[in-house]
C-alpha cells in the first residue's frame, strides 16, 4: 500500500510538473499585474484539479463504456508516459507535456490564460489524466483511492505555490535549472511508465 502512495505521488508530481510550467506560465502572464497573475493561478489549479477529479472519479465507469479493459488502458498509458519521458530527458516540449508552438501563440493574445492553456493542458494535460485513471485503477480498495485522491490535492497545491512563486523560482533555477530536473524527472517516468505496461501486460495474459 505504501509503495502504490509512494509511487501515486511520484507519478503525479513528475507528470504535472510545478517547476516546468513555470517558465510558461511567467511567459504568458509578463504583463499581467500581480494581482492578476495570483488570480489566474489560482483559478486554473482549481479548474485543472476539478478536471483531474472528474477523471479520477469516472475514468474506469467511461472506460467500460467504451468497451476498453483496464490492462488494455495500462499499456496503451503506459506507451503514452513513456513518450512523456523521451520529452523530458530530451527537454522538448511537445503537446504531451506543454502546450504547443501555436497553443502558446494562442494563450499568448489572451488576458485571462487560468482555463487555456494553464488548467487544459498545462495542469490536466493528456499525461496527467492518463495518470490519475492508471493511479486509482490500482488502489486496492476505497481507502486506497481516497489516499491517491489526496495526493492529487496535495500536488496541484505545491503547484499553485509554485505558480505563486513564480518570480522567486525562475531567480532561483533558471531555464537550465528547470531542464536539469525535468530530465531527472523523465528518467524516473520512463521506468514507472514500463512498470504500468507490464503490469497490463500481465493483468491481460495472466500466462505470462
Amino acid at each position: 500500500m505504501v509503495d502504490t502512495l509512494v509511487a501515486a505521488f511520484v507519478t503525479l508530481l513528475v507528470v504535472i510538473d510545478p517547476p516546468g510550467v513555470v517558465p510558461i506560465f511567467a511567459g504568458l502572464t509578463a504583463d499581467a499585474p500581480a494581482a492578476e497573475r495570483r488570480r489566474m493561478a489560482l483559478r486554473g489549479v482549481t479548474l485543472g484539479a476539478g478536471i483531474l477529479i472528474v477523471f479520477a472519479l469516472g475514468g474506469e465507469v467511461l472506460l467500460r463504456l467504451l468497451g476498453i479493459g483496464l490492462p488494455a488502458f495500462r499499456i496503451a498509458g503506459g506507451i503514452l508516459l513513456l513518450l512523456l519521458s523521451i520529452d523530458m530527458v530530451m527537454a522538448r516540449h511537445t503537446g504531451l507535456r506543454a502546450t504547443t508552438s501555436d497553443e502558446e501563440e494562442e494563450g499568448s493574445h489572451k488576458t485571462d490564460i487560468s482555463v487555456f492553456p494553464l488548467a487544459i493542458p498545462l495542469i490536466a494535460g493528456p499525461g496527467a489524466l492518463t495518470s490519475i485513471v492508471l493511479l486509482m485503477g490500482r488502489a486496492p480498495d476505497v481507502p486506497g483511492k481516497v489516499a491517491v485522491l489526496a495526493i492529487l490535492l496535495g500536488v496541484l497545491a505545491l503547484m499553485l505555490v509554485f505558480l505563486l512563486a513564480t518570480g522567486p523560482v525562475m531567480r532561483l533555477l533558471g531555464v537550465t535549472g528547470v531542464n536539469v530536473l525535468s530530465r531527472v524527472a523523465g528518467i524516473v517516468l520512463a521506468a514507472m511508465a514500463v512498470q504500468f505496461i507490464i503490469d497490463g501486460a500481465r493483468a491481460a495474459w495472466p500466462g505470462m
